[in-house]
């Protein structure tokens, strides 16, 4: 075997040391490489499942937050709409209101214009008859040429506008 050894140059005491200084090599490396670098992986991964825990709750936040402000802008459109009707709907009813009133008053200038004009016209016939009247007593008293009294001159005039009233 000697040759052989020497030959492939195997020897067991190095082999065997070579074997012990690796494992001592594994060891010390797994103590001083393996779990520092191990744990730093760990506290990284950590750092990052955090990171994505904290973007999923900001993301949920914000989409609460995107509801809420959904919700506030149609309650204020709501009561925008509600607003807008309700004016408009108080628009109408002055508007109503105002049309009622306008011919209300135009309906009182006009029954006051008539019953101005109806007045007129009777004060225009009262003052006409009175002329008439006088003519006709002026006519009268040449005719018969005499002076009436005060008791023939209203029965003639009572008859003047019998006949008058009459022919209008």
């Amino acid at each position: 075997m000697g040759e052989f050894e020497n030959f492939i140059g195997f020897n067991p005491w190095t082999a065997l040391f070579t074997l012990l200084n690796l494992v001592i090599t594994f060891l010390i490396l797994k103590k001083f490489l393996f779990k520092p670098v191990t744990k730093m992986i760990d506290e990284r991964q950590k750092e990052i499942d955090d990171i994505y825990a904290d973007a999923e709750d900001a993301r949920l936040k914000a989409e609460n937050m995107r509801a809420d402000y959904d919700r506030k802008l149609s309650e204020a459109k709501d009561a925008s709409a509600q607003i807008i009707a309700d004016a408009t709907q108080e628009a109408h009813r002055r508007r109503d209101d105002i049309l009622v009133h306008a011919h209300t008053d135009a309906d009182a200038i006009r029954n006051k214009a008539r019953a101005d004009i109806e007045l007129e016209r009777k004060k225009a016939l009262n003052g006409v008859k009175d002329d008439i009247s006088r003519i006709a007593l002026d006519i009268a008293e040449k005719v018969v040429e005499r002076e009436m009294d005060s008791s023939d001159h209203d029965r003639m005039v009572e008859d003047f506008l019998r006949h008058m009233g009459d022919e209008v």
